[in-house]
């Protein structure tokens, strides 16, 4: 108990180290939360400082989401440890404690939980991501339906009531965290992956 309980706080706390922040500050570029859409995450990043910032924040925010994950699965977690695990992980991202409870978006760092719950879920979720991506050039859409199909995917690939709830509430919270880029989408004015903020 007590090994698990370390195991989640652990994936909190990690999960709360903004990569988007800190590549900013090391690569000389403006805080990402007070340029572009404001949003302390990936696309924002790449935005303002370009493919390798943007890159960086990527990996940054993934792996905050696999390491846990895969200590979890050294640890030989059952599957309630585990999905606490992956939800604290993102939670940190969302609501980071060492910068003010103001994270990013999450969709890097739930795709890195799901990479560390089992790898082909990861994978197929990237996949639906790069895919519409590809097409409609839109993160926030691309996002979006990869996020409202990762259930499924869960289901298909792990079907654990417990896994299934957590990947349930952590798309639920992504789609709240992106309640403005519903609305811009509605509006026909969402920014596309090429525009500049």
């Amino acid at each position: 108990m007590i090994t698990a309980l370390l195991l989640i706080i652990g994936a909190y706390l990690l999960g709360s180290v903004s990569s988007a922040i800190i590549a900013c500050r090391l690569m000389g570029l403006p805080d990402p939360r007070t340029q572009g859409s404001g949003n302390p995450g990936a696309t924002n990043v790449l935005r303002i400082g370009g493919k390798l910032a943007g890159a960086v924040t990527l990996l940054g925010d993934g792996l905050k989401g696999l390491a846990p994950m895969l200590l979890a699965h050294l640890l030989d977690a059952n599957p309630m440890v585990l999905a606490a695990t992956g939800l604290a992980a993102f939670l940190g991202h969302l609501y980071p404690v060492f910068f003010g409870f103001r994270g990013g978006k999450g969709v890097a760092t739930a795709l890195g939980v799901q990479l560390g719950l089992y790898w082909p879920i990861g994978l197929a979720v990237a996949a639906i991501w790069l895919l519409v991506a590809k097409v409609l050039k839109i993160s926030s859409i691309s996002s979006l339906l990869s996020m409202a199909l990762a259930p499924l995917v869960v289901w298909i690939f792990w079907p654990e009531p417990v896994l299934l709830a957590m990947q349930v509430l952590i798309s639920l919270l992504l789609f709240y965290r992106h309640h403005g880029n519903i609305r811009n989408l509605l509006a026909g004015a969402e920014s596309k992956l090429t525009d500049t903020e």
